[in-house]
């Protein structure tokens, strides 16, 4: 049973429409990569999911088979679903270990504890009495995640998880996240960087001006048809 059902979503910000029956699904403990240009619809179809969305939407959109189409965020993270959110969004007046209780106010039963999370991220322990923003951009992001999983989610979704750090924390992350993974965890990656997540992921989806240009096995596709599906030429 897929865990994630989008069906012929469609989505307005007045009268700009930003996606046009956008469909997908994804099955308990697999990874997807969205990807895209800007302005493809990834950030929408995210808010979309987990209960952000400013603007109005039709379609079904389902997880587990309870509808959260038009639902609030907070109900939403109850069913199952956590951000971590580009620019990662940490509060610069709270600790890091602060900032890491914050995702148990939606806390579910499930095997993601304050250490479980200090034991996928060491350097979370060390520095757990430090200003979060006081850290280094990749250990943000550790604490970003680290936040998202104390929540316990069914549904992870991670929204350009890799922008703006060197390779080798990019590569600390994502190995994190296939630690993630192994507890059964579902994950939804959007990236600019379409090699790495498609690598990552079991299935692929490209957005191109709020419509899916290609869809599938994320090993079915090579680079030249993936980036017809991404630039449209």
């Amino acid at each position: 049973m897929a865990l994630l059902e989008i069906d012929a979503l469609q989505v307005w910000y007045g009268d700009l429409q930003a996606l046009y029956g956008v469909s997908l699904q994804l099955d308990e403990g697999q990874v997807l990569a969205l990807i895209g240009a800007n302005g493809a619809g990834k950030s929408t179809l995210l808010a979309s999911v987990c209960g952000l969305l400013e603007g109005r939407a039709s379609g079904q959109l389902r997880l587990a088979g309870a509808s959260l189409l038009g639902r609030p965020a907070e109900a939403v993270a109850h069913e199952g679903i956590a951000l971590v959110p580009e620019g990662r969004m940490l509060f610069a007046s709270l600790s890091v270990e602060e900032n890491l209780r914050m995702g148990m106010l939606t806390r579910r039963p499930g095997p993601w504890t304050l250490a479980r999370v200090y034991e996928l991220f060491p350097v979370l322990q060390e520095f757990r009495a430090r200003p979060a923003t006081a850290l280094s951009g990749g250990q943000q992001q550790m604490v970003a995640i680290g936040r998202a999983l104390l929540a316990n989610p069914r549904l992870l979704l991670c929204d350009e998880i890799s922008l703006g750090l060197a390779p080798v924390i990019v590569r600390q992350i994502y190995e994190s996240l296939e630690t993630v993974r192994a507890q059964g965890m579902s994950i939804v990656l959007v990236e600019q960087d379409v090699q790495r997540a498609c690598a990552s992921a079991d299935t692929v989806c490209c957005l191109r001006k709020g419509r899916v240009t290609l869809q599938g096995a994320a090993d079915a596709f090579d680079h030249a048809r993936i980036a017809q599906a991404y630039f449209g030429h």
